[in-house]
């Protein structure tokens, strides 16, 4: 399609976006929801590869905050990360849209290790490319794990799917006077300490220059404004 700013993106999701209304567990209908959007930029010409969280299923965190070893509770949280992926792969496949699953912890039996070389190839294919299991490492956020994914499959924009429209100075849902950001750079949201992503990843990006996208994925319109160049969400680029 002509005018498209990105030719390529990585999709970041938070786990409870599969989590509909009900805030835990895997909810069909919300999977289906996000694989509508998928599907509208895959016919837009967009390769689009994504990385999901698992805040829906577990929270490392909370398994920490009871005495639980830290690298214990983030391998479960990278298992639950394909769990959500299969099941958006799923839902992905029932609408045509044709999907892998790629496992930074191996488990052949449901998911493609991940290759690079082998990722960026179904990319050229057209087909959506779902990473799970994190990084493969303890220690690290599923943020992290976009931010490297995006690099590694040379995409032009890491896009954060969130359900308000861009980075604001407060939370909007409890601040009616929040301000909103249209454009930020990596150090005013790094030291702003603004909730974007994790500073691990912001860093990442500001290293490989890499532009960082945040929209609410629920607005029908906003990705695919955002794809042809029109204002929708914060930008966060080095400038």
């Amino acid at each position: 399609m002509e005018g498209l700013q990105f030719r390529r993106i990585l999709l970041k999701l938070s786990g409870e976006a599969l989590a509909g209304d009900q805030g835990t567990g895997i909810d069909p209908q919300a999977a289906g929801h996000i694989a509508e959007r998928v599907r509208e930029v895959r016919q837009m010409g967009v390769d689009v590869a994504i990385v999901i969280g698992a805040g829906n299923l577990w929270r490392g965190r909370t398994g920490i905050g009871l005495g639980m070893d830290r690298a214990t509770a983030d391998y479960m949280g990278m298992l639950a990360t394909v769990m959500n992926a299969l099941a958006l792969m799923d839902a992905l496949e029932n609408i045509g849209v044709v999907t892998r699953v790629q496992s930074a912890i191996e488990m052949r039996s449901v998911a493609e290790p991940y290759i690079r070389r082998r990722a960026i190839r179904h990319l050229e294919k057209g087909r959506v490319v779902i990473f799970g299991g994190g990084t493969g490492n303890p220690y690290f956020s599923t943020d992290t794990a976009a931010a490297l994914r995006a690099m590694e499959i040379d995409a032009d924009v890491l896009i954060k799917a969130t359900k308000v429209d861009g980075v604001y100075d407060s939370d909007p849902h409890r601040n009616p006077d929040a301000v909103r950001f249209d454009r930020l750079s990596y150090i005013e949201t790094l030291n702003r300490r603004l909730e974007v992503m994790d500073s691990t990843a912001i860093s990442l990006c500001m290293e490989n220059k890499l532009p960082i996208l945040v929209l609410n994925l629920w607005d029908e319109t906003a990705l695919r404004r955002a794809l042809l160049g029109e204002s929708s969400g914060t930008l966060v680029t080095a400038d």
